[in-house]
């Protein structure tokens, strides 16, 4: 256990002083964000700083706490991070379409399903029994692997945004799958953890105001990885082992499924980026740069409190808390426009009983006098 306290904190060290370095390289070879409508940052920036999570967290699994792990897996695994990596950074330089970088997150996941086999194979489905995904298996996990890559990617909107959410994420899976969940592979949390040091080391550069961009080097590698921890527990996967990551990527995942809505209710292409993501209407709504991301890491804390409540309920306790969760995000999402002004079903609904109980009584009263 010294051992694994001892290396973590030396992957934070390792994390925090590539930085620096890798600031340097960026501005080298032109890995930079430069202001446009689109973004938030007034002066030109460098990214590519996921490559010093990748670096310090690789170098923990392999070095620091060798044979910790099943090493062929490892292998296998940091093969598909490579292949990420160089999309990230691809990405970062010249920019690539979004069919190019599913390109990229697709080949790292076949990387993942055959050659580390991690994958998803059963399904256990409340008041139906146990179903063997046979040949779902592999495009059930290659959906899973890039859902949750691109929704990491799509918050990464402001400084130290994605890498406190990624914090608080990875955190809450590694307590829930130790603690709660049974999962056997102990080194799952172990790995969890070591990622979470990394990104502790980056965070200082990252929060605003920022020096350092992740990147899509550091977004995709993030997402990618949270996805690939997930579905160590998702191998024969029930409702609590599948809705409990969801819900703790509530903050990613809400803004993803928003922005798809919002785009195909305004006709326009579902991969055309906007300015209305969850951060951006907070913004409009007149919070700073700053309070935007603490009330963004309010909310992630508020997700990974609600999925720590799944271990200790049932079946029909999971499914009632899901639907109020669903109901609560959903009042907040119209609350804020994440849609727009004009698409506010739910709170129609809810001023349209209260008026309607409201006339109601008002005419039971005339009456009775």
């Amino acid at each position: 256990m010294y051992k694994i306290f001892a290396s973590l904190f030396a992957t934070i060290l390792i994390s925090a002083l590539l930085v620096p370095f890798i600031r340097q390289l960026a501005f080298k070879i032109g890995a930079v964000d430069r202001p446009n409508a689109r973004r938030v940052n007034k002066k030109t920036m460098p990214t590519m700083g996921g490559l010093a999570i990748f670096i310090a967290f690789n170098f923990t699994n392999f070095v620091l706490l060798k044979g910790q792990y099943p090493f062929k897996q490892m292998v296998a695994l940091l093969i598909a991070q490579c292949v990420i990596i160089l999309t990230g950074i691809i990405d970062d330089i010249y920019e690539l379409k979004p069919y190019q970088k599913i390109i990229g997150i697709t080949v790292a996941a076949l990387i993942v399903y055959y050659v580390a086999h991690i994958r998803m194979t059963t399904l256990t489905v409340p008041f139906a029994g146990t179903v063997k995904l046979g040949i779902w298996s592999l495009p059930i996990t290659i959906i899973w692997i890039l859902a949750i890559t691109n929704a990491i990617n799509l918050i990464d909107g402001l400084d130290g945004l994605a890498t406190g959410i990624a914090i608080i994420a990875l955190t809450t899976s590694a307590l829930t799958g130790y603690f709660f969940l049974n999962v056997t592979n102990t080194f799952i949390s172990i790995m969890m953890f070591t990622l979470v040091a990394a990104l502790i080391g980056f965070l200082p550069y990252n929060f605003y105001p920022a020096t350092i961009y992740l990147g899509d080097t550091g977004s995709l590698f993030i997402g990618f990885m949270i996805s690939v921890f997930a579905l160590f527990g998702l191998k024969n996967a029930t409702f609590i082992s599948i809705i409990i990551p969801v819900i703790i990527l509530g903050v990613p995942i809400t803004d993803t499924i928003y922005a798809i809505i919002r785009r195909v209710l305004n006709k326009k292409p579902i991969m055309k980026p906007d300015k209305h993501h969850l951060h951006h209407r907070l913004m409009q709504m007149g919070l700073s740069h700053r309070q935007t991301v603490l009330v963004i890491y309010g909310i992630a804390l508020i997700f990974s409190f609600i999925s720590l409540l799944y271990p200790l309920s049932n079946i029909l306790g999971s499914i009632l808390l899901t639907i109020a969760t669903l109901f609560g995000l959903e009042i907040f999402v119209e609350l804020i426009g994440l849609v727009g002004p004009n698409h506010t079903p739910l709170l129609n609904l809810i001023r349209k009983i209260v008026l309607n109980f409201a006339d109601h009584h008002d005419q039971d009263k005339k009456n009775g006098q």
